[in-house]
């Protein structure tokens, strides 16, 4: 996996710019992307998927991004839709992976966005939902909705819902300044009839033995889903981050300021920038494997994570990913006027860097809040953990 994601970094650089022009991952990179199994790193084995421990969304999302942090980001995001649908009930599975194995699923997991009813046989839905990345290029959607009932008594009920295309509509809204390329746009679903099998329950993916356990046996398949979601992205921010400083070290290198002619490598202040960034991204990898390994270690023993590890694991997400937006800004300043120009990486490394911090799952007042309301003995106010 490792020597297939790094093969392709001189292409993504090359198509950077036409990516962003895109909106969206060019067709080229899409086969690409396939021809190197990269889609299916977490794919069941039975269906020729690679079946690897959770750890790999991180390394393979920080080995694209360095070529692109649009195509890093969909790769993870896609490819860990494999993993979730191995946790569907086998009938899903099979609908899916029968018909094509390599077919690539989208999502957007913002409940509030969508409305379900049960009826005979499964549900109604119908919903908006936005920053489905990706969507344009996938046969299916996993989309998050709140279902609905007529008895209060029920409480709330959170569900995933497998939707193929033919059933949503896709809205062009996606003209961000970062991650331009992740074609991260709206669908919409007016009614569609969802049969009960093409469906999940988030209760069912808090950890533990999931509907898709009989047929996908591996732990893998047996992680709590949300409290692990930043790190299906968290990689794109590291891979990003040390790319960025990669590049700066090697500039501060030979590069001699404009005005005095100083080498930039002899400055005091240019030196205490590179420690204080590679720190940031080297602390940021630590958290990031680390929590994932261990993660894979307690579902290999069978141990079901409590709500204060829950809360901790998204705590760290968020944390860790805040490091990395940190050392890009550190850089970008320092790299003065030069950082400006759109024929470098930089900006882009810049403005990636800050529409990925913008997702939820890194929003470290979120994360951290719950953290604390959990270690203060206060119930989770999280629906999804």
């Amino acid at each position: 996996m490792a020597g297939a994601a790094e093969a392709l970094i001189p292409r993504l650089r090359e198509r950077a710019a036409r990516t962003e022009e895109l909106r969206r991952i060019p067709p080229e990179t899409e086969r690409d992307l396939h021809d190197a199994g990269l889609f299916r790193i977490l794919q069941p084995k039975r269906v020729g998927g690679a079946e690897l421990d959770y750890v790999a969304l991180v390394d393979c999302a920080a080995l694209l991004a360095p070529g692109d942090a649009s195509v890093a980001w969909n790769v993870a995001n896609l490819a860990s839709h494999h993993w979730m649908l191995g946790m569907f009930d086998k009938r899903a599975q099979d609908l899916v992976w029968s018909k094509d194995v390599n077919a690539l699923i989208a999502s957007s997991f913002i409940f509030p966005a969508g409305r379900a009813r049960r009826v005979e046989g499964g549900y109604r839905l119908r919903g908006s939902w936005p920053f489905s990345s990706g969507v344009a290029s996938c046969e299916w959607n996993m989309l998050a909705s709140v279902v609905s009932s007529d008895d209060e008594a029920d409480g709330i009920e959170y569900r995933i819902f497998l939707v193929h295309k033919n059933d949503y509509r896709i809205l062009d809204t996606w003209d961000a300044a970062g991650l331009r390329g992740t074609g991260s746009n709206d669908v919409e679903v007016k009614d569609a009839l969802v049969a009960e099998s093409m469906t999940v329950a988030v209760s069912d993916l808090a950890g533990g033995p999931s509907p898709g356990s009989t047929a996908n046996p591996n732990p893998l398949y047996s992680l709590p889903v949300f409290s692990l979601f930043p790190y299906v992205l968290s990689g794109v921010a590291l891979g990003n981050a040390q790319a960025c400083l990669d590049e700066y070290v090697e500039l501060a290198r030979h590069r001699a300021s404009t005005y005095d002619r100083t080498r930039l490598g002899d400055l005091q202040s240019t030196q205490i920038k590179i420690a204080e960034a590679s720190a940031k991204v080297d602390a940021a990898r630590l958290i990031m494997r680390q929590n994932c390994i261990q993660a894979m270690a307690d579902a290999k023993r069978g141990r079901i994570p409590d709500m204060a590890t829950k809360t901790r694991l998204r705590r760290d997400g968020a944390f860790s990913v805040n490091l990395c937006t940190e050392a890009v800004s550190l850089l970008f300043s320092a790299s003065g006027a030069r950082a400006l120009f759109t024929t470098g990486a930089l900006q882009r490394q810049f403005r990636d860097a800050h529409a990925i911090n913008s997702h939820f799952a890194f929003s470290f007042d979120a994360a951290g809040t719950n953290y604390g309301r959990v270690a203060l003995g206060l119930p989770s106010e999280s629906l999804t953990l």
